[in-house]
């Protein structure tokens, strides 16, 4: 287990065995929650991450008919 520093601005470092093993880069968001006394950080994945995930899902919507004038 590696153990960090909270500096003087409440920040700390993310140790780069842990940001390697999690594949996260420089800029990206975390949620930040208090989970029963302790924190957790999950990254925010984009959109673009669950592209493909529902294999088979149909995503065709049809349209509304046109009001007549």
């Amino acid at each position: 287990m590696t153990s960090v520093a909270l500096s003087p601005k409440f920040q700390i470092v993310i140790p780069k065995d842990v940001r390697q093993a999690l594949k996260l880069v420089a800029g990206q968001r975390l949620e930040a929650r208090v989970n029963q006394g302790r924190v957790e950080l999950i990254p925010e994945l984009p959109m673009s991450a669950a592209c493909g995930r529902w294999p088979g899902l149909d995503t065709t919507v049809p349209n509304d008919p046109e009001p007549e004038l």
